[in-house]
């Protein structure tokens, strides 16, 4: 029974290491640095801010904002039954679009964003 529980306070020990070699708190809340909505994927933080006349999707590794050169990303948006793509562009360390958005509370969005020598990600979004 002793050997029983030796393993397995071993094995458990060794299951943490693993979880904090991998250098990323999976427990650290995702909150918005811009007043947007965040989400993770790829082991990356993506917010999205959506306002009627801009959207605006910041990319940060470890709370470090990625250089969005050479990205760019399909935003979807689903708002009161209607469907709008927008294509955003760099604009320094933020991917932009400028025009006329219906964005209201409850609306959804997925990005699909491409960023050099990184996985193409899809990323989930619930606008507030």
């Amino acid at each position: 029974m002793k050997l029983i529980q030796l393993l397995t306070s071993v094995s458990l020990a060794l299951t943490g290491a693993a979880f904090a070699a991998d250098g990323h708190n999976h427990a650290h809340e995702h909150k918005g640095l811009q007043g947007g909505v965040v989400a993770e994927a790829n082991h990356l933080d993506f917010e999205l801010v959506a306002k009627p006349d801009t959207i605006k999707l910041y990319v940060r590794d470890h709370d470090k904002p990625l250089s969005m050169k050479g990205a760019s990303a399909k935003v979807t948006l689903l708002s009161g039954g209607s469907k709008t793509e927008v294509d955003l562009a760099p604009n320094g360390e933020v991917l932009e679009a400028k025009g006329t958005f219906s964005i209201a509370a409850g609306a959804k969005a997925v990005a699909v964003v491409s960023l050099p020598a990184k996985k193409v990600a899809t990323v989930r979004f619930v606008v507030e």
